[in-house]
């Protein structure tokens, strides 16, 4: 009698899970690999999730390749890898919220290393971050505000430049917030021209105007800023 119980429950058991639903029901689209595993799944929401194969094609003399990844509610998310057509991998990139995020790099088809850039990616859920405001004659941070960030991921930190032969690294730029920050003083926002850094003036501390000497004093007495106008007008000295 116990047998024949048993025998029925494993047999019901088989039964349970012979009908047991297809979770790939649940998507959209999807697509199986060579392997079995199911790759590119877009959900019942129309949001891309799990592993994802994308092919970019080859665009303005720049090599198409193949990429990697995950996506999490239709956004990149962890590492994604890129590979040329001959399978060698060719880029390594970090993905938070959509946005790259920490180390990137990027490689020759042979496996020399060409760059390494360090991205920030900030939330879309808050889009608000504190930034360094620099001053006009050097690299020093003068103050912060809080801005609200249209880009959802920028360039922030070290980017190192390697030559494709000896894999020496040959150029540095340093980056805060999407904004190149150079030894010379000049800034500029990430892709553009750099320019040379506006002052910051903060509330509590104004810049002081400079002290005139007694000699400027003396001549800003005998020519009047009418005066010094009409000389510039007419070369005139008056003297």
């Amino acid at each position: 009698m116990k047998i024949a119980i048993s025998h029925r429950l494993i047999m019901l058991s088989l039964l349970l899970l012979s009908f047991k639903p297809d979770s790939r029901a649940q998507y959209k689209q999807f697509k199986l690999s060579p392997d079995g595993d199911t790759l590119n799944i877009i959900d019942k929401k129309g949001l891309k999730q799990g592993k994802w194969v994308n092919t970019v094609p080859a665009l303005r003399g720049e090599a198409g390749y193949e990429e990697e990844g995950e996506y999490l509610n239709d956004k990149k998310d962890g590492v994604w890898r890129m590979y040329a057509s001959s399978g060698d991998i060719v880029g390594v990139e970090n993905y938070k919220w959509g946005g790259k995020d920490g180390l990137q790099q990027y490689y020759t088809y042979v496996g020399v290393l060409i760059r390494e850039e360090e991205w920030r990616s900030i939330n879309p859920d808050a889009p608000y971050d504190t930034v360094a405001i620099y001053g006009s004659d050097n690299n020093q941070i003068t103050g912060y505000k809080i801005v609200r960030v249209t880009q959802y991921s920028v360039p922030d930190g070290i980017w190192k430049y390697y030559d494709d032969q000896s894999g020496e690294e040959v150029k540095e730029e340093k980056y805060d917030h999407g904004r190149l920050i150079n030894d010379d003083g000049t800034t500029a926002t990430f892709g553009t021209v750099p320019v040379k850094a506006t002052p910051a003036v903060s509330d509590t501390t104004k810049k002081k105007a400079p002290v005139k000497t007694p000699e400027i004093l003396e001549y800003e007495k005998k020519y009047s800023k009418k005066k010094r106008a009409q000389m510039e007008r007419t070369g005139e000295t008056g003297m």
